[in-house]
């Protein structure tokens, strides 16, 4: 029997988005979380008895800030050479060849596959060949995958390649690749890198991508690790997703259409939040807290809605409640009241209403609008302007969204007058 491990995107001392900006948030551990999660793939490659480890790229974020992060990871290579542990490596988008100009002397358990063309290394012992290449430059648009050699009927097979296969939503049209080509190379294991998310992209051949080892920012949500394989007389009988994060992001959305009054709303988040922290089975989390759905207490909560937010962040981080960071609160509830209704009424406040609920923005107003904040945009900080979640007032799609959030605004004002609260 032979276990190995799969892993990539490491982005080791990468650091989290969105939340060493937080009042109380645990800044080293935020910092550290990307090296603490590396540290379980080493235990359990040594726990579990693996034969070798396989790093399908993105080792690292770039060029090293200092020497600190190489000696990190040629300490924990030199670990499992002492557990007699052999790793293989390809270099990824983040860590081309051109993108390191500082390097260390890898140990001699190690394999780093060439950037140039494919190789093929035998492990005799076993009875196994890998394959693989690395990226030379930042970005390879060249399917790769075409000169790998063909899988030896004689060997168990598997292929290192850090790529987009067909194209993921998010991530650059690196490596490109298709599955029947992946297929056509005859080998029993695909070991894909680049992809955040895990997916079982085929089981026949298997064709995995095992997602990144940390979460570090919103969109990349739930449990993150590595595939376990376990393979017996040269077929595969189990691959396995094994849990390394050390911190998990979570979004908790909250129907609050049941609700009567914002102390039942809070109510709502305080189960909420308490039902995320058990689902991430011990691990402190970030949480995205959305609030959604008609309910009568809309207007209270939009009337005064950053006193809101601050109550439930403090309710996240309140005695008995550590372990919960609220990375963003998001309030999308709308009045409990028929707007419909109130367009049909023939009296002033329906005229008003309705002006606001038929504003559009044509292109030309678009544009216009995006020129008149442009000068907003510059004074802006940089790291709100870029980073993993971006916010540019002069996006046409950003201006719509906010005309959206300021009709619905004036319409609640206008009822909430109307009521006379």
């Amino acid at each position: 029997m032979i276990k190995y491990i799969h892993a990539a995107d490491l982005h080791l001392d990468s650091s989290l988005h969105g939340l060493e900006r937080y009042e109380g948030a645990p800044v080293e551990d935020i910092r550290s979380a990307t090296r603490r999660a590396f540290d379980n793939l080493i235990e359990l490659a040594i726990d579990e008895g693996v034969a070798f480890v396989l790093l399908v790229g993105d080792l690292y974020d770039g060029d090293w800030k200092d020497y600190n992060t190489g000696l990190y990871f040629v300490e924990r290579m030199g670990k499992l050479r002492e557990a007699g542990i052999r790793v293989f490596i390809v270099a990824g988008n983040h860590d081309a060849a051109s993108q390191i100009t500082k390097h260390l002397r890898l140990p001699d358990n190690v394999t780093l596959f060439s950037t140039r063309n494919p190789e093929q290394i035998v492990l005799e012992d076993l009875n196994v060949a890998v394959y693989g290449q690395g990226f030379a430059t930042r970005a390879v648009t060249d399917d790769i995958s075409q000169a790998y050699p063909q899988g030896d009927p004689q060997l168990f097979n598997i292929g290192l390649l850090h790529t987009c296969l067909d194209g993921k939503p998010g991530h650059e049209p690196y490596a490109p690749c298709t599955v029947d080509g992946l297929r056509s190379k005859g080998y029993q294991y695909w070991a894909l890198g680049h992809v955040h998310k895990r997916e079982e992209v085929s089981q026949n051949p298997w064709i995995v991508f095992p997602g990144n080892i940390q979460g570090r920012h919103i969109r990349e949500l739930g449990p993150k690790g590595c595939t376990l394989v376990t393979v017996e007389s040269g077929e595969i009988v189990a691959v396995e997703h094994c849990d390394l994060d050390v911190m998990r992001w979570c979004l908790c959305e909250i129907d609050v259409s049941v609700s009567e009054t914002v102390d039942d709303i809070y109510e709502q988040v305080r189960e909420g939040l308490q039902a995320t922290l058990d689902s991430a089975e011990g691990r402190p989390v970030a949480v995205r807290l959305v609030l959604q759905g008609a309910c009568s207490a809309h207007s209270t909560l939009h009337a005064d809605r950053e006193r809101w937010i601050q109550e439930y962040r403090a309710l996240a981080t309140r005695p008995g409640g550590a372990g919960i960071w609220l990375e963003k609160v998001s309030i999308k509830t709308k009045p409990s009241i028929s707007v419909d209704e109130l367009l049909e009424r023939d009296d002033a406040l329906s005229g008003l209403l309705r002006s606001i609920h038929d504003m559009e923005l044509d292109a030309s107003a678009l544009d216009e609008l995006a020129h008149e904040v442009s000068t907003l945009r510059q004074k802006l900080p940089a790291e709100l302007l870029g980073g993993d979640d971006p916010f540019d007032p002069t996006n046409p799609g950003v201006l719509k969204e906010t005309l959206e959030d300021i009709k619905a605004l004036l319409v609640n004002r206008l009822l909430f007058a109307e009521k006379g609260t």
